[in-house]
Formats: C-alpha cells, structure tokens, sequence
C-alpha cells in the first residue's frame, strides 16, 4: 500500500481564541506549530493567517511570508497555502498568496456553500476579544462564495504559477464543478481532492457519505487523488476511516480543538500523533515530504518564491 499523506491545518478561520487557550495566532506561533507537526510526522502544513493582536482571521501577505520562511529553514515541509482566507475577504485578496509566494500546493474551494458557525454561540458565555461573537453570529447570513467564474480564475492563475490546486469539497456537487473544469481544461488529471465534512451547510460527516462522495467522484472524474478532514469530534473518526479507504488524512486545530472527548489538544502535534499510531496500527506508514511531493506531483521546494 502506498503511504498516506498527513496534512496539518495549524489555525484556519473558524474557531476563535475564546475557544482553545492553544489556538496559534501570532505568526511565530503559526511557524512553531508547523514546524512540530512535521516532527510529529506530518508532510504538509496548510496555513492561514491571524491577526497577531487579536487573533482575527486575516490575509497578510507579509505574515504568510514570516511564516512561509520560518518553516522553510527548519523543514522541507509542504506548505499548503490558504486560497479561501478568512470570511468576508474578497476574491482577489484571497488569491493573492499564489503570485506571491508561486507554492506547491494552494487550496481551492470548489463551490459556494452556507458556511456556519453561528450555531457554536449556543455553547459560548464569554468572549476574549470584541470581533469574536459578531463574527460567529454574521454567519448565519453568509454565503462563502466560489462561482465558476471564479474557480475558472483561480484554476488559471494556479496553472500560471506552477500551484497544484487541493481541490476543497464541502458538498457532493462540487464533484460536477470539478468534473466541468477538466472538461474544459482548467484542471488536469489526477486532481487531488480535500473531502470536507462536518460544516454546517455541507455535508454531514458519516461513513455512507463518505463513500458517497468517493463512490461518485470515481464515476464523475475517474483519476484522481484524495484526503478527508472532519469537523469537531468527526475528526479522528473519519480521518480513520480514510486510512481504510486508501485515502490520505487532515488533522490539526483548524479542523477540531480536541484530542479527545472533553479534552483540547495542546498542539497540532498531539493530532499528528494520534492519526499516524492508528495509522501504524494498520499497518500504514506516513509519507515524508518528498514522498508526499512524489504522490502529488508537486514541483519542488526550489521552485517556490518565498
């Protein structure tokens, strides 16, 4: 069996630091907990930016570029770059970090969906920061948008600068908008595909739809590569099953705040760890970085610009 790629999502754009004491913000902490994933076995880190002051999800360039640096010296890691931001950001901000930093692998949503965490407030009393609870609340009105206009622009820029799109599915007819952009060559097979569950507004995260979205993108695309990551106590169960399936797996803090039922993990790391010990103990091994590069397809970290 071929070896299964660990992606560690550091931070994301979803919880908030009232949340996890253990939730990165600042670009230095962003950077170390990349950097730790990687000794915990991980081959990718996916990154997004925060406010260092508050904790915010935003976009900043020079920030994704201290970040990008520093795991750069201490890893050979694959850095997965955020295309989908944080909520609100405009399209073109969004996709700034490809002619910036010209990466290996980048996100790319593959539709719009009702993203929510609006839902999470019936849960939360207090609040570190002003931005957190009017934050979670507009998301009861938001629309995350990817048209195909969009992902058509995307797609090219990705091709323009040598950027393997980690092609983002929240819901199954995501799948024909993939299968719409090879068909008219804005994507080239074996597309790598991120199975996203557990979002409010996509798809419920179960065994049946997992295998529901495998089992047609089998038949709507045929080639391609895949990962799964799950929202909050799906994560380590779904990821599970992945391994099972051939698939690769996502873990980190972006995803779920735990590493347990009731208890918060207190680094991307103890997720790391946790998802390759199941993994060994059936009989998988986790790929390197440049064993993940070679399963992708991936140019090369000499062919980056940060």
């Amino acid at each position: 069996m071929e070896k299964r790629i660990v992606t560690a999502a550091i931070t994301g754009a979803i919880h908030t630091p009232s949340m996890s004491p253990h939730l990165p913000i600042t670009p230095k902490e962003i950077a170390q907990e990349a950097v730790r994933a990687y000794e915990a076995g991980a081959a990718v880190a996916h990154i997004h930016m925060r406010n260092p002051e508050n904790g915010r999800p935003e976009g900043n360039i020079d920030s994704f570029a201290e970040v990008a640096a520093h795991i750069k010296e201490k890893t050979d890691m694959i850095i997965c770059f955020t295309t989908g931001g944080a909520l609100g950001m405009s399209v073109e901000d969004r996709l700034k970090v490809v002619p910036s930093f010209e990466p290996e692998l980048a996100s790319c949503n593959s539709g719009s969906v009702n993203f929510a965490l609006f839902h999470v407030l019936e849960r939360m009393k207090e609040f570190k920061y002003d931005w957190e609870k009017p934050f979670l609340e507009m998301t009861e009105d938001f629309i995350f948008p990817n048209t195909f206009k969009t992902l058509k622009q995307y797609t090219q820029t990705f091709k323009q600068y040598g950027t393997r799109p980690e092609l983002e599915v929240y819901d199954t007819g995501m799948i024909n908008n993939i299968a719409y952009l090879i068909s008219n060559g804005y994507l080239e097979e074996p597309v790598y595909i991120q199975f996203v569950m557990g979002i409010l507004g996509g798809i419920p995260a179960t065994v049946d739809n997992l295998l529901f979205l495998y089992n047609s993108a089998k038949k709507t695309i045929g080639n391609f590569h895949w990962s799964v990551c799950a929202a909050g106590k799906h994560q380590i169960p779904m990821c599970n099953m992945a391994l099972l399936m051939d698939g690769h797996v996502r873990v980190g803090l972006e995803d779920s705040l735990y590493i347990t039922k009731g208890e918060l993990a207190t680094s991307n790391a103890d997720q790391v760890a946790k998802i390759i010990r199941i993994a060994r103990e059936l009989g998988i091994d986790p790929a390197t970085p440049q064993e993940a590069r070679r399963i992708l397809g991936l140019k090369g970290l000499e062919k980056v610009t940060y």
